[in-house]
């Protein structure tokens, strides 16, 4: 009986300890936006996002949280550090919430120019790695999906390649055009 009470304790510890360790991961989101300022005394980065407010993000570069990411899409970003420079247009990797937000790393957009639209998922061809979008205005527009997208799907930021997105679902995308064709560099579904 003593035997049956301590084996299950013991397991019972165990789940506990994985409870805790499933909750110390900190799945990580991204934005894009422009870096407003570098409070250094607060370690903190303010970024105007895209959709129209001012962000602040603790710098946690240095920090021991353990979070969820696609390696694919770390490859090309750096430690905030790198690009804390004011005025660089980036994707914020993120943990956290509106309130208490951590930022992770930071992808540098490059110089533009962009374009950026919002609308209807009327066409999304994974293989051919291509989305085509119809914003307010009717008018449609297609997007590449190149190897750097990144997306951010309703589990966090992933590697553009993963996206799913179906006919109607409401998406905006950030894009750079080369050569006459435009492609996604950030994708995020709203």
């Amino acid at each position: 009986m003593l035997k049956a009470i301590l084996r299950t304790c013991v397991i019972a510890g165990g789940l506990g300890s994985f409870v805790i360790a499933v909750h110390a991961q900190q799945v990580v989101h991204a934005l894009t936006g422009t870096v407003s300022g570098i409070d250094d005394l607060s370690k903190t980065l303010i970024v105007f996002q895209d959709n129209g407010t001012e962000g602040q993000f603790k710098d946690m570069t240095s920090g021991k949280s353990r979070v969820v990411i696609d390696k694919k899409i770390t490859l090309d970003s750096s430690a905030a550090e790198a690009n804390k420079k004011k005025g660089t247009y980036v994707i914020v990797f993120y943990y956290g919430d509106s309130n208490d937000r951590a930022v992770v790393a930071l992808k540098n957009l490059g110089s533009g120019p962009f374009t950026s639209a919002e609308g209807t998922v009327t066409r999304f061809e994974g293989k051919q790695h291509s989305i085509t979008l119809q914003d307010s205005s009717g008018a449609t527009q297609t997007f590449k999906i190149a190897e750097s997208t990144v997306a951010e799907g309703y589990m966090g930021a992933i590697d553009g390649f993963k996206f799913q997105a179906s006919k109607g679902d409401h998406v905006r995308i950030v894009g750079s055009t080369d050569n006459g064709a435009v492609t996604a560099l950030f994708m995020k579904v709203m």
